[in-house]
């Protein structure tokens, strides 16, 4: 048998599986079997190396488990409409019941000029003022809309900071369509990218409107959420999975998007645990990167046996305690964004307990 043949196995046992992943000496391949009849090409996907081999089929197509790319198993080419992308295929034979693979035979990889997505681009700051974005929480009936104490609230404290001379945006999320966490890094570590797998793929999901604001346009955010049984609201929680692909940058490729930028919090609720549901927001956000003023958050709540929920709203609509305490929130976040944006710029911060594990070096060659 030539060295340029390599064997793979038993062709009796490997027929038993129609795609699985194999090793050829050091190169991972993708080994499919349709109808006692092999193919092979390499396991590693163009888009982010995802495993080929660890897919599925679709006809005579590979499909990646991290992202759905296709490839023909067979020749490697891409999906129709996508054939400029191609992955390496190896001539395969069947002798003496074993199964041969030829390294040296193999076509050529190819990537297709993809254009990038918007967010992709570098994290600039563009000059101008202050830039306060208020995130609404709240979930409400479409076209039946009703009061929202913590809506009513963050609407001061934009009001407040617009006062102040700083650009304003409002962003509800009961108004966005998109899609839940869908666990692409319960996959590997590398399947969850910046921008997320969903807006890449799915050009409908429309949190791109949050991952603008976070990351590329906002100095100042200000969260606002309803207090649902000792929590925050879950639209809140389908974001905060949602924005994994912010934080797991970090830890994956050592790379922070979210840099001298500040967040505030308003909470209300009919219920209690202002405390727990402050505390969740204030880890996740320092998780992302983001400072905090003195006193990051305001909060009311009339506790437990408060069920009288035209007596909670009356209270927070009709309090100009806490529309004040909105607006001078406001007024101290937007201070330290002040000061943080009058300072050289921190490039670099070390993470003490929380190590980079630079996945990207960790890629499987291509």
């Amino acid at each position: 048998m030539s060295e340029d043949w390599v064997d793979l196995g038993s062709a009796e046992t490997l027929a038993r599986r129609t795609l699985q992943r194999v090793k050829a000496g050091a190169v991972p391949i993708a080994l499919s079997c349709i109808d006692g009849a092999f193919a092979a090409i390499h396991s590693a996907c163009n888009h982010a190396g995802g495993p080929l081999g660890e897919g599925t089929l679709d006809g005579e197509y590979i499909v990646c488990p991290w992202h759905q790319w296709k490839f023909h198993r067979q020749t490697g080419v891409g999906e129709p409409g996508f054939e400029a992308d191609r992955i390496p295929a190896y001539p395969v034979k069947v002798e003496n019941g074993r199964v041969l693979v030829n390294l040296a035979a193999a076509t050529r990889r190819s990537r297709a000029p993809h254009e990038p997505h918007p967010l992709e681009r570098a994290v600039r700051r563009v000059e101008g003022p202050v830039r306060v974005v208020g995130l609404s929480t709240t979930a409400m009936q479409k076209g039946a809309p009703r009061y929202s104490g913590s809506d009513h609230l963050l609407e001061s404290a934009l009001a407040t900071a617009k006062a102040q001379g700083c650009e304003t945006q409002l962003i509800k999320l009961d108004q966005l369509k998109f899609r839940a966490c869908e666990g692409f890094y319960s996959k590997a570590a590398r399947a969850c990218t910046w921008p997320c797998s969903i807006t890449q793929m799915d050009d409908k999901d429309e949190l791109t409107a949050v991952y603008e604001a976070l990351v590329h346009w906002a100095d100042v955010v200000l969260v606002a959420t309803p207090i649902r049984w000792g929590q925050a609201s879950s639209l809140y929680f389908k974001m905060a999975e949602r924005l994994n692909c912010v934080q797991n940058q970090v830890t994956t490729h050592d790379r922070v998007l979210i840099r001298n930028k500040v967040a505030g919090f308003i909470i209300v609720g009919g219920q209690d645990n202002v405390q727990g549901v402050a505390g969740q927001m204030l880890g996740f956000f320092a998780e992302l990167g983001f400072h905090f003023p003195q006193f990051p958050y305001i909060a009311h709540s009339r506790g437990w046996t408060a069920e009288d929920m035209e007596n909670n709203m009356a209270s927070v609509r009709d309090s100009k305690e806490l529309h004040d305490g909105a607006g001078q929130l406001a007024i101290r976040a937007v201070e330290l964004a002040r000061r943080l944006l009058a300072t050289d710029p921190v490039t670099t911060v070390e993470r003490g307990g929380r190590k980079a594990h630079r996945l990207a070096d960790r890629s499987q060659p291509l």
